[in-house]
């Protein structure tokens, strides 16, 4: 479905969707940094979407902040994962490995602006009513994305295994299990 046999390019599938994530990433920060100052905003619908250029030395959403190290390890060790995983399942599950190839992006992405400038760049920022959304760049939506794909394919994976066994047990001719 997604190139993952044969030789080529597209075997290399999973790592091409977060080289993309990466440097779209990437580009975006740059553009933020050099043509913004620090605080500036840039309103894009109203106040519903807004350009805001600002840098943040936590986790996604601003969480834990001036944690720099434990999230240079961390990350180093979810990358670590998700390559050896990604690499092993080559032709595994599409959904769970489009998932992980966007969190890879993503992660190498914030990890290079945290492991160089010990803060992320972030910019994206959506207000909902009076609610205003954590302001947050390409890398994270990359992430979260990646992860929302990889808990459908959970979804989805255990629903099927539960429909085999619910078939199964019905050809066999036992009650299926409610």
């Amino acid at each position: 479905m997604f190139g993952t046999r044969g030789s080529g390019v597209l075997r290399f599938y999973y790592y091409w969707i977060a080289l993309f994530v990466f440097v779209i990433d990437y580009v975006t920060k740059k553009v933020i940094e050099n043509k913004l100052e620090l605080h500036e905003i840039i309103p894009v619908i109203g106040d519903f979407f807004v350009i805001t250029s600002i840098r943040n030395r936590g986790a996604a959403f601003g969480i834990l902040q001036e944690q720099r190290f434990f999230f240079i390890a961390i990350t180093l060790v979810v990358v670590s994962a998700i390559v050896w995983y990604i690499h092993r399942n080559r032709n595994g599950r599409p959904l769970l490995l489009v998932g992980l190839g966007l969190v890879l992006g993503g992660a190498v992405g914030n990890f290079l602006d945290r492991a160089l400038y010990g803060e992320v760049v972030d910019f994206l920022q959506f207000t909902f009513g009076s609610y205003v959304f954590p302001i947050f760049n390409i890398a994270d939506t990359g992430i979260c994305v990646g992860v929302g794909l990889i808990l459908l394919d959970s979804f989805l994976s255990m629903k099927n295994e539960n429909q085999e066994t619910s078939d199964t047990r019905e050809h066999d001719g036992q009650q299926p299990i409610q």
